[in-house]
């Protein structure tokens, strides 16, 4: 592998803006995030790159969301904003920190994939795992990691695509977008019974598709014993299987055992543990690096040393 020997900070403070008071996922979630990444790369003593973000186009956007929804939700931050259903809201300058975000991961994608770094963490709110074509929820307007696929592919850098998912919640908007895709991997794992109730380890893609989506749900009060046990046996081996020529994480970090909102117990050492081996995955496969973009997670103690275990396993992976 000839990764570049350098780390990727995507974020922009524009993205703090989209708030509604007193909900999880708020703007001082942003800041633990990137100093994690920080932290990581000066004990590792390794260059940190923080190129400028752009919103993610029109036709970026176009080629994952349908054009009347995308419109919809710019009317709906236009007119001062509301709330898409219990849990995710659009205010007044949402539109653009979700742009941002899909901008910003789309940015790390196309960064690994040239070569110019062998990590690149977009640091991004709202996340956007639970955001289908036509459809807001679990706190996300538009989804960032999709964005990021689609544009590896528009720019002729990568078809067959993986994106693995270590979020608490299954990212059930990703797994719909490309469910009858066969050249789209999605790898879950996910506490179960849980929001948003869809990742059964029957669910395997439709169509042509189906063998590339693997969900393995994880029982509550689960920890790095049972997490570390389902990437390491059973999800990763079926990624390395698919052969991606890119690999794109959604990272998210509700699974930590210090976590508010949910009930795994994983910790920092778990994320350390399967992110190393993602890193080697991705070595094998002759891959220039891995990008990712933050999904949840909402303790922001956590957030910084999970984030920091994360860069580091990925490093020692890749680079060995």
């Amino acid at each position: 592998m000839a990764a570049a020997p350098a780390i990727q900070l995507l974020t922009d403070d524009r993205m703090l803006a989209h708030e509604a008071p007193g909900h999880p996922e708020r703007p001082e979630r942003l800041a633990p995030v990137a100093d994690g990444v920080a932290d990581a790369a000066a004990e590792l003593g390794v260059q940190l790159v923080r190129p400028p973000i752009e919103p993610a186009s029109d036709e970026a956007l176009a080629r994952v969301h349908a054009d009347w929804y995308v419109r919809a939700l710019a009317s709906g931050a236009q007119r001062g904003g509301g709330w898409m259903d219990p849990d995710t809201y659009v205010g007044p300058d949402s539109m653009l920190a979700a742009r941002l975000a899909a901008g910003a991961t789309q940015a790390a994608a196309l960064a690994v994939a040239g070569g110019e770094a062998a990590v690149a963490f977009a640091v991004v709110r709202p996340p956007g795992h639970h955001a289908a074509e036509e459809r807001a929820a679990g706190f996300c307007l538009l989804n960032n990691v999709a964005v990021a696929a689609a544009a590896l592919r528009a720019a002729g850098l990568a078809q067959r695509i993986a994106i693995v998912d270590w979020d608490v919640h299954h990212g059930d908007g990703t797994q719909a977008i490309f469910d009858a895709d066969p050249d789209l991997c999605y790898a879950s794992t996910h506490e179960s019974p849980f929001y948003p109730g869809t990742g059964a380890a029957a669910e395997r893609g439709s169509g042509s598709a189906i063998g590339t989506k693997h969900n393995v749900p994880l029982p509550a009060g689960g920890g790095d014993e049972e997490f570390t046990h389902a990437w390491l046996v059973q999800v990763l081996p079926a990624v390395e299987a698919f052969a991606p020529e890119a690999i794109l994480v959604s990272a998210g970090y509700d699974g930590h055992r210090d976590d508010p909102l949910a009930y795994l117990e994983v910790t920092e050492a778990g994320y350390r543990v399967v992110a190393r081996a993602l890193g080697q995955v991705a070595a094998r496969l002759d891959l220039p690096g891995v990008a990712l973009a933050l999904e949840g997670g909402y303790d922001l103690t956590a957030l910084r040393r999970s984030t920091a275990a994360t860069v580091l396993g990925l490093w020692e992976g890749l680079i060995g």
